[in-house]
């Protein structure tokens, strides 16, 4: 298949304007506007297609459609019909797949290798696992009886839907990110106005036409939008009609959600920043360290929240560990995406690749040490792996997030001084340790302040773990029953315990 007919089996192509377009998706209709906005190849800085550019009454719309399906349909309470409609999206989404990874390498400029994993396959899953467990996931628990002024009460609870929800993703993984709010939402008997990146619109446009296409989700109870208007994110965390908000972004914006969402006490579940730590212990095999702290902190060019992006090490052995992965860092593979033997792709745009480039060169300047990269390659978006040494703990490039494939190298002095740096940022969302002894690690790791911590490489993101942060890195939990748990009601009943006659 040519790339042309690749591309119009995903959406259609429009000659005049030679991109990929694609609509939006409300009350069960897919919509095209005259107002789009054009999404770009990273890989080449090029016009691959064209997103409606929704406005204010658009995520209106929306929003009103979402509260309907809620209020007028048995969606909420029709639990079998809701799995299979799960699995009808499921299948949809395995049916379309090699569309969708073409459509993933051109927009996200993501590596061919990434779409086998969690750019598109890996999430693919997670709508499966919430169909599965919604199968035996208790909805009613029963809490017995007690004795209350002399009478006999019956207890239980009933856990339902929390009404329409509010999912808005990042660009990254937009795939993952928008089945992980999706797909549980969808399974407590929520409705959902979902909102993808203005970097990556197109392949949450595409998710929303396989469900108005391919499943049989009634109208208004799923809507999808695309947008370059601050004010339809505002409409989203603001109308009276939305009763949660599920946000995945950077931690400022993260803030002003949750300011938004508190005039009504919306529920807020928040995936924002990480400034995770890889720590080295003295006993770790120093060569299975370069390797992983090489590779980790290029996957995705380094675009993910979780990467472990500091690297702390003996200070007695700052010089030989930074020399090897130094080393593994210049033999990363990365260039063209489609490429199968890339590793790592391009940054997503120009804006995002300045602020890598000058985040560098501010830490060169506050005294790191370049070792390797710091270098922007043309044409596209790419940007060199990057390896800084002998890094400040309290420096910018160690505290803020770079979202780059950039790499700080900070020695310490003996594991309390490790656990110290280690804990010493605003954020708290990942981290892992490597040491040859796995009960110092695991010890290691529960004294750092994370919501999900690896040991020695162990991998930890499945949709049955749950996945959130501590601190500024956000509220709540992600995927697993805790994730279906984000989007449901506890409700008590009580009833007197009537004798039988």
């Amino acid at each position: 298949m040519s790339a042309q007919e690749t591309l119009a089996t995903d959406g259609y192509i429009d000659a005049a304007s030679g991109g990929v377009r694609k609509r939006l998706l409300i009350d069960g209709q897919l919509l095209a506007l005259d107002k789009t906005f054009p999404s770009l190849n990273p890989a080449t800085g090029e016009i691959y297609g064209y997103a409606p550019d929704a406005g204010v009454a658009e995520a209106r719309a929306a929003v009103e459609a979402a509260r309907r399906a809620f209020d007028t349909t048995d969606w909420s309470t029709n639990v079998e019909f809701r799995i299979k409609c799960l699995d009808q999206l499921h299948q949809a989404m395995l049916d379309n797949l090699e569309e969708l990874r073409e459509l993933t390498i051109a927009e996200v400029g993501a590596t061919r290798i990434l779409t086998h994993g969690n750019q598109l396959e890996a999430p693919i899953g997670i709508i499966k696992y919430y169909a599965d467990l919604l199968r035996t996931y208790p909805l009613t628990e029963d809490l017995g009886e007690v004795e209350l002024s002399g009478k006999l009460h019956r207890r239980w609870v009933e856990k339902e839907a929390a009404g329409v929800v509010s999912a808005i993703a990042a660009y990254n993984y937009p795939t993952q990110l928008a089945l992980a709010k999706l797909a549980p939402s969808l399974a407590a008997g929520c409705t959902v106005i979902l909102k993808g990146a203005p970097d990556t619109p197109l392949l949450t446009l595409a998710l929303g036409e396989l469900i108005a296409e391919h499943t049989d989700i009634p109208a208004g109870v799923v809507n999808v939008l695309s947008s370059t208007e601050i004010a339809v994110g505002e409409v989203m965390t603001t109308h009276p009609d939305v009763d949660v908000v599920s946000f995945t972004g950077s931690t400022p914006v993260g803030k002003k959600i949750m300011a938004a969402a508190a005039e009504t006490l919306k529920r807020v579940f928040l995936e924002l920043g990480g400034k995770s730590a890889l720590l080295v212990l003295d006993d770790a095999d120093f060569k299975t360290t370069a390797q992983f702290a090489a590779f980790s902190i290029c996957s995705h060019a380094g675009q993910g929240c979780a990467l472990t992006t500091r690297l702390l090490v003996p200070r007695d052995k700052h010089d030989e560990i930074v020399a090897m992965v130094g080393a593994m860092m210049e033999h990363v593979p990365y260039g063209d995406p489609t490429n199968p033997k890339m590793y790592m792709g391009p940054l997503i745009s120009e804006r995002q690749r300045d602020k890598v480039d000058g985040m560098v060169q501010r830490a060169v300047e506050a005294g790191a040490t370049l070792v390797t990269g710091g270098e922007r390659v043309s044409p596209g978006y790419f940007y060199k792996p990057t390896l800084l040494a002998n890094v400040d703990p309290s420096s910018e490039i160690a505290q803020d997030e770079v979202f780059g494939p950039v790499l700080a190298v900070i020695p310490y002095d003996g594991d309390e001084d490790a656990v110290r740096i280690a804990n010493d940022s605003q954020f708290g969302l990942s981290g892992g340790v490597l040491s040859a002894d796995e009960d110092r690690a695991i010890a290691i790791g529960r004294r750092i302040r994370t919501g999900t911590f690896s040991i020695n490489g162990g991998n930890y993101f499945t949709p049955d773990v749950p996945f959130g942060g501590y601190k500024q890195s956000g509220l709540g939990r992600e995927m697993s029953a805790s994730g279906l748990e984000e989007f449901l009601e506890q409700k008590a009943f009580a009833a007197p315990v009537v004798a039988a006659s």
